[in-house]
């Protein structure tokens, strides 16, 4: 499936809630690999929008900021395995996952300059390892020639359920209704973008979620790659 040289790449895809970000984490940290959620990149540069009071919509000025600001991954020394993200020098954690950050990622996401410089990002810290990437994009565009590609679901009412009680891990309440809203919304956003949408990679094998604990999924995967990988 990939040559002896080539380090061991896989790629987690799938839409907001469907479990892909924790799944790849718990995966990378049993395999031993690096790991990379890239939706906290796009995170980082709409935080970094928001703070230099540029409006989410403004396709300019958005522009204009990440010509001069990109979001900088580094690796936790004392393990290898765990990554920061900062932007101008400033690490970035609780931030990213703010009400505000989260209601404006996604139109920043779709911009075709923000997406093309992410993915160089992106693939600069794939480069020559062993890594789990989980993202939109990644087995499509980012990784493609990535090993092993899994493309993660779950129905609607199991990821509102899921993003709901994320939300109330960081004090945040939301109705289910607005939820419901907000994430057909975001899956409409995603699937429909120009650059990079959100679609399914030919040869990526799909995992429903909605029925299986998150332990239940990681053991799933790990299982496929260790059997292909002695």
């Amino acid at each position: 499936m990939h040559e002896p040289s080539t380090p061991l790449q896989v790629a987690i895809d799938g839409p907001v809630a469907s479990g892909k970000s924790t799944v790849a984490l718990q995966l990378a940290n049993r395999l031993g690999f690096q790991f990379l959620d890239t939706g906290a990149l796009y995170r980082a540069v709409a935080y970094t929008v928001l703070q230099r009071g540029v409006a989410a919509d403004d396709a300019d000025g958005v522009a204009h900021l990440v010509a001069e600001h990109m979001p900088a991954v580094t690796m936790d020394a004392s393990t290898g395995l765990r990554y920061h993200i900062a932007m101008d020098g400033r690490l970035l954690h609780d931030e990213l996952f703010s009400r505000e950050v989260s209601q404006a990622v996604s139109s920043i996401a779709a911009m075709p300059h923000v997406r093309e410089r992410l993915i160089d990002v992106q693939r600069e810290f794939a480069r020559d390892k062993r890594v789990v990437m989980a993202g939109r994009d990644i087995g499509t565009v980012v990784l493609p020639q990535a090993a092993f590609k899994f493309y993660l679901t779950a129905g609607l009412d199991v990821r509102v359920d899921r993003r709901q009680r994320q939300l109330q891990r960081r004090g945040i309440e939301l109705t289910q209704k607005a939820l419901q809203a907000e994430i057909r919304a975001r899956d409409a956003r995603d699937q429909t973008r120009v650059v990079s949408p959100l679609v399914k990679a030919s040869d990526a094998t799909e995992v429903d979620t909605s029925a299986l604990s998150i332990d239940e999924v990681v053991s799933l995967l790990e299982r496929t790659v260790r059997a292909s990988t002695g």
